[in-house]
């Protein structure tokens, strides 16, 4: 079960964004953030490939969801307008955010142009 993030959890494991102004990520291992609501068709499709991804994956990659409708703050700080949207967080680079239910071989390639991590 992929953990779901608040905003304090956010704070804590992604980017504390009350402190820093400049993209500061507080995380030890890459991470993907599927931005999602539970009426979203196309999110209920992506869901299942996130979940087989982070079993794949272990603990090389950590994968989070935020609820659009719960967490509003959140999806309004990453002008997330359309769902779902996948943001990919690099250790040491500025993340990068996707948009859309992408197959899982595009999530693949992403995480390993993107976020450098192999399975």
């Amino acid at each position: 079960m992929l953990e779901h993030l608040t905003v304090e959890t956010f704070k804590q494991k992604v980017f504390d964004y009350t402190k820093h102004k400049e993209w500061k990520y507080e995380g030890t291992v890459p991470c993907m953030i599927d931005f999602y609501a539970d009426w979203c068709q196309p999110c209920k499709m992506v869901a299942p490939i996130l979940e087989e991804l982070q079993a794949e994956y272990g603990d090389k990659l950590v994968i989070y969801k935020i609820n659009t409708e719960e967490q509003q703050e959140l999806a309004a700080i990453f002008g997330v307008q359309s769902i779902p949207s996948l943001l990919f967080v690099p250790l040491d680079a500025q993340p990068q955010m996707a948009v859309g239910a992408l197959p899982k071989e595009t999530f693949v390639k992403a995480i390993a142009d993107v976020l450098k991590v192999e399975k």
